[in-house]
């Protein structure tokens, strides 16, 4: 058996979707997470859940003890864009305070591995796309600087000489769900474009608000390279197995090197879903960007890493899949909300 790995907030969209993988491919796995966004229903049965904070040293320090873990895989953290600009301590606490406290649990107990989940939102506006492991990290709001601050800490320990190793990889847009419709997301008040297109595809909400026609886009409306969190969830166990072979610590993004805009997705999510949405045009939000779309290059080259759903089709249709399981969706609904 290997090492057990510790997925904080593994009762979360991304990370049980890593969490099931990990399984699938023969790891032991402990689940961290508070259940604030995540859920039970989504921690696959044969990994260990246990309710807590990842920034509790204590409780950490005790689950690498008794579990023998190996390994961390940390997405536990807060990732609302609006929100951490509304809320800013909110997200240095819980990003880059909590952050703080697992590596140096981590560095305590001998634990080397480590694999962070950051965002392609510590690039803020890049200078030139598609947008480069190399590129300027220049944040425009408090949630990609709190995860940069997290880099900057991983960066740091790695470079002390205690043999800490990390891999970060840097998320472009998460959309999707699994194929089998078994495992999607579930997080309420949802702010992602995919999810609440669906949501508005099943009558939970009355419309979709386009937050900025003017930007400088071939249609007024922000760009965004959409990876299916499948393809992404694959990349963590990629990294974990560089990692393993003794891979030098390293910063990946995934994303597929390509974009699509606000209304191409929503047309996109018309389609697979047979409804017409509504669809209203508003004001830009504060902290987003106009494209982000990845250089992805390394990931595929260092790790070997594979994406299978990169089709706009096969994303936004496993989501509304996902949506009408979650929702309880029926067809005459969908014909009532068509028509």
């Amino acid at each position: 058996m290997r090492d057990t790995v510790l997925v904080t907030g593994g009762a979360g969209y991304i990370g049980s979707h890593t969490v099931r993988q990990l399984i699938g491919a023969g790891y032991r796995v402990v689940v961290l997470d508070d259940l604030s966004t995540g859920h039970r229903r989504a921690v696959a049965p044969q990994a260990v859940l246990i309710v807590g904070n990842a920034g509790d040293k204590g409780l950490v320090g005790a689950l690498i003890e008794e579990h023998s873990v190996g390994a961390v895989v940390h997405f536990a953290g807060s990732i609302v864009v609006s929100e951490s600009v509304a809320d800013p301590l909110k997200y240095y606490g819980n990003n880059s305070g909590v952050s703080r406290n697992l590596i140096e649990v981590c560095e305590e107990k001998g634990v080397q591995r480590f694999v962070f989940s950051s965002t392609a939102a510590v690039y803020g506006n890049p200078e030139k796309l598609p947008a480069a492991e190399t590129a300027p990290t220049r944040p425009i709001n408090p949630y990609g600087r709190s995860k940069l601050i997290t880099e900057w800490m991983l960066e740091d320990v790695a470079a002390s000489g205690s043999g800490f190793r990390h891999a970060i990889l840097r998320y472009f847009n998460v959309a999707g769900a699994s194929l089998d419709g078994t495992l999607g997301q579930a997080t309420e008040a949802a702010t992602h474009l995919i999810k609440v297109a669906c949501e508005a595809a099943c009558g939970v909400r009355e419309k979709v608000t386009v937050f900025g026609t003017d930007y400088p886009t071939p249609d007024g409306t922000c760009v965004r390279d959409y990876i299916h969190v499948e393809d992404l969830a694959s990349a963590h166990l990629d990294a974990l197995r560089y990692l393993e072979r003794g891979g030098a610590s390293e910063t990946f993004n995934c994303g597929y090197g390509g974009g699509f805009s606000v209304r191409e997705v929503l047309r996109m999510m018309e389609k697979v879903s047979g409804t017409k949405l509504r669809i209203e045009d508003g004001a830009r939000r504060a902290g987003d960007a106009a494209v982000l779309v990845a250089e992805s290059s390394r990931i595929r080259k260092v790790l070997g890493w594979q994406p299978r759903h990169g089709e706009l089709e096969t994303i936004c249709a496993s989501a509304y899949r996902w949506e009408t399981k979650l929702r309880g969706d029926s067809p005459d609904r969908r014909t009532r909300l068509s028509g």
